[in-house]
């Protein structure tokens, strides 16, 4: 079994203390950049950064759908982590200054398969994932702007 990873990037409208406090705000702004491939969106515990409990549904195929019960850590400035409790994926969202922006960077993390269904997990699941994650990041955006 091989770690497989997934990562998007994009430069928003917004000063970075701002686009932190909007992507750990899990009853508002992340619920908006939700896309059609989530589903089952359920704020358990917190809803604002460090200590929130969220559950959604991921169907990044409509034959593979992921249960995600994550819990969010803030390791350090500007990062926080998503941990999902239901298996070995781990996303990290990292917010950094760009000009008069910021630039928000999404990576996700877990353990693939092995064999040859690894080997196509490996190839496809990063770019799919990567679609998902620059719809959201334009969502976060928009949202940003509004």
């Amino acid at each position: 079994m091989a770690q497989v990873t997934a990562t998007a990037e994009r430069t928003v409208d917004a000063g970075p203390e701002r686009v932190f406090a909007a992507l750990g705000d899990y009853r508002g702004t992340r619920s908006r950049m939700l896309t059609e491939h989530f589903s089952e969106y359920e704020v358990r515990e917190g809803g604002q950064g460090e200590g929130s409990t969220v559950h959604w549904k991921l169907a990044a195929t409509s034959k593979r759908v992921r249960d995600c019960l994550v819990s969010a850590t803030v390791p350090r400035e500007n990062t926080l982590v998503e941990r999902d409790a239901n298996s070995s994926m781990v996303t990290t969202w990292t917010v950094s200054p760009a000009g008069e922006g910021s630039r928000v960077r999404v990576e996700t993390t877990w353990t693939g398969a092995g064999g040859v269904a690894g080997f196509f997990e490996r190839t496809f699941a990063p770019r799919g994932l990567q679609r998902i994650y620059d719809e959201q990041l334009a969502k976060l955006d928009a949202d940003l702007r509004a």
